[in-house]
């Protein structure tokens, strides 16, 4: 399809003299598009969610979760990957994103890397991309040549492929496992898919994510218990988690913490269940490091 025939590229009725509008009306009209966006994505929970189980039974296997695409869909896949190891305590390597153009694509264009399919298989080759990985591959156009290029690669050598699209019937949906197509619409400014449809690929992005550190057992209840304590603050916040979750004074949680090695989720076990520490870890990994399993077994005598 031609890039002036994509919906993303249409102009929006509801915006044509937004420039005449005073500021607080353009606010509002800004607004109400907004409001479309999580409408959009709603549409799309039942694929999201295979996308979830997909990615977590990959990721508890060892696979790792890797995002790439260009310019803003880019830059919102590399943010996604970045924030996932401080929140949840993974190694660097296991979620990584890919830029067209690489790390300077963060901050400025890099001209021609978008329209370059070479460039995404190199990029995964350069990271060792494997069958076991899962990529998550982003376009609001659904047509980016380097998303499309690392598409073809992943599923040549057997990986899974899930790409994030805000247009019906797009190119990268030919050959993805799986299309997450929020369609949200013309912009209120032409072509700036910045704004909705970078809005609705941030909100997959963050549904995604977060349903895969659950379903991994990086989250308890509702709290992030693989925090890493490296510094006093994360300290502290690990000694309240083991608090929260156990109903133990703070010099008990800091002495669990201490006995299961810094490790969190092992601590809550044993608070809760009064296993060792061996004893405690062996059980999270038999059960795929998921808590409320572990306890619960536990207090039913399996």
């Amino acid at each position: 399809m031609k890039v002036e025939k994509l919906i993303t590229e249409q102009r929006n009725p509801a915006t044509m003299k937004i420039d005449q509008l005073g500021t607080k009306e353009m606010l509002q009209l800004i607004n109400r598009e907004d409001q479309k966006v999580a409408e959009a994505v709603a549409t799309q929970l039942d694929i999201i969610a295979q996308a979830v189980d997909l990615i977590s039974q990959r990721f508890n296997a060892g696979g790792r979760l890797i995002y790439c695409g260009a310019g803003t869909s880019g830059r919102l896949g590399v943010l996604d990957a970045a924030e996932l190891v401080p929140t949840f305590g993974l190694e660097p390597q296991q979620a990584v994103g890919l830029i067209a153009g690489g790390k300077n694509a963060m901050f400025q264009a890099i001209e021609g890397a978008e329209d370059n399919q070479k460039l995404g298989v190199t990029d995964l080759q350069k990271i060792n991309f494997s069958a076991q990985d899962t990529l998550i591959a982003l376009a609001s156009s659904g047509r980016t040549p380097y998303a499309i290029g690392a598409v073809n690669y992943c599923r040549k050598i057997h990986g899974k492929a899930i790409a994030v699209v805000c247009v019906p019937d797009s190119k990268l949906a030919e050959t993805a496992d799986l299309t997450i197509a929020p369609v949200v619409g013309p912009e209120v400014v032409t072509g700036s898919t910045r704004l909705k449809a970078g809005t609705a690929q941030k909100l997959v992005l963050n549904m995604i994510s977060t349903g895969v550190m659950i379903k991994v057992g990086k989250v308890y209840q509702n709290l992030m218990v693989d925090v890493l304590p490296t510094n006093e603050k994360l300290v502290k916040r690990a000694i309240q988690i083991i608090k929260a979750t156990t109903a133990k004074r703070s010099e008990d949680a800091k002495q669990l913490l201490g006995l299961a090695h810094q490790q969190v989720p092992v601590a809550i076990v044993m608070g809760k269940t009064g296993l060792d520490y061996q004893a405690a870890l062996d059980y999270l990994r038999q059960n795929n490091n998921q808590i409320a399993t572990v306890i619960r077994n536990q207090e039913s005598g399996n």
